[in-house]
């Protein structure tokens, strides 16, 4: 699966109120590998950004001026993302600009482009749960560097949020079986035939019997007598433990 990081600056919080994107910056991943495919794109928003928002990215209205507008560069956008799984930190914030960006040139949303949107924000959260989890706080956690980051910059918090994401899916690689590249390849199986093995039998002791028995009682009595314990043994006989 081919998947872009990406992020945006605006020129405020609200899409639908008007506020525009004045940064794009994406990285590519290929297999969970950084591709040096990246994109980035300043903008002329068409509008001055709000006092907050300029503390937040530190890009001038004046720098912006002759930035190209978004629909200059869609296309060239489009087919980038075209198929790909994007990694968004926060992704409601800036799928809804850039959607909006897309409505205003008469496009169909980026839904209808993409493969999917992954919010990696939602994955820290379940990760992480109780926990501040803005991109700075994960950097901390994940001992991803971050030193070079003093304001917020559409192509370096995306490379930022490459790391992050790389960082926090890693478990996911114990998860996988490791074949041999030219087996997996050829649909080689290797097969075992465990009648070679004597398996040893572990019988309960008597303590964990009666601890077993304590909580069939307990659920007994919270089925009205229904657990599936009891009435599949009456029905198959004694069910050994093992």
């Amino acid at each position: 699966m081919r998947q872009i990081v990406l992020d945006t600056e605006t020129t405020g919080l609200s899409a639908e109120a008007g506020d525009r994107i004045i940064e794009i910056g994406c990285v590519e991943l290929m297999a969970r590998k950084l591709t040096g495919n990246n994109k980035h794109w300043y903008l002329n928003p068409e509008r001055d950004s709000h006092e907050d928002a300029l503390k937040v990215h530190g890009i001038s209205n004046e720098f912006l001026r002759d930035k190209p507008k978004f629909g200059a560069v869609a296309d060239e956008l489009l087919e980038y993302l075209q198929g790909a799984e994007l990694i968004i930190h926060n992704a409601a914030f800036d799928v809804s600009f850039l959607n909006k960006e897309l409505e205003l040139l008469g496009r169909p949303p980026l839904r209808t482009v993409v493969d999917r949107v992954t919010d990696s924000l939602a994955m820290a959260k379940e990760l992480f749960p109780g926990k501040r989890n803005s991109l700075d706080a994960l950097c901390d956690r994940l001992e991803v560097d971050n030193s070079g980051r003093t304001l917020h910059g559409a192509l370096l918090d995306a490379e930022l949020l490459a790391d992050v994401y790389i960082n926090m899916t890693r478990g996911q690689e114990a998860l996988l079986i490791d074949v041999a590249p030219t087996e997996a390849a050829a649909g080689i199986q290797t097969r075992v035939d465990l009648r070679q093995f004597t398996l040893p039998v572990l019988l309960a002791s008597d303590q964990e019997s009666a601890a077993h028995e304590e909580v069939l009682l307990q659920l007994d009595k919270a089925s009205g007598g229904k657990t599936l314990w009891r009435i599949q043994t009456r029905q198959d006989g004694p069910v050994p433990v093992a």
